[in-house]
């Protein structure tokens, strides 16, 4: 899946890099072409607004501590699949975790574990693969190393 974006990985602040930097390596370790954005929805909602309505990714991956609102606040701006990344902040995570799972119905956010962003790498390449037998080929080869 070369050229243009499949997969954007929005944090809501740089604090977040090593978090996002999983997800970047196992999308590059599978050939998803993706990019990286750092975007506030609490400082700088219009920024986000705008990046989601131009973006030409296909799934999206929101990582953020605290309070978490990105990822929610991204899929409200979006029709195409969000998967949520908690980060490890305060309450080991688990405040981050909840406001991510707890979407109001009909707008929802996949979710992993907390820090488990390689996690949301491999699930957006899943999502992908439905439609791409190259990175769905790329998705068995990594498995098999994993027996």
């Amino acid at each position: 899946m070369s050229g243009t974006i499949a997969v954007a990985i929005v944090a809501g602040s740089r604090s977040d890099q090593a978090v996002v930097e999983e997800a970047s390596k196992v999308l590059t370790e599978l050939g998803v072409a993706h990019e990286v954005q750092f975007i506030s929805a609490h400082r700088n909602p219009e920024k986000l607004r705008d990046y989601m309505s131009k973006s030409p990714a296909r799934v999206f991956i929101g990582v953020a501590g605290l309070a978490a609102h990105l990822p929610g606040v991204m899929a409200s701006l979006t029709v195409k699949p969000v998967i949520g990344v908690p980060v490890k902040v305060k309450l080991d995570g688990l405040d981050s975790l909840l406001s991510i799972v707890q979407m109001p119905p009909g707008v929802p956010v996949a979710s992993v574990g907390v820090d488990n962003a390689r996690n949301a790498g491999i699930l957006a390449a899943e999502i992908l693969a439905l439609g791409d037998p190259v990175v769905s080929e790329n998705i068995a080869k990594m498995r098999e190393g994993w027996r």
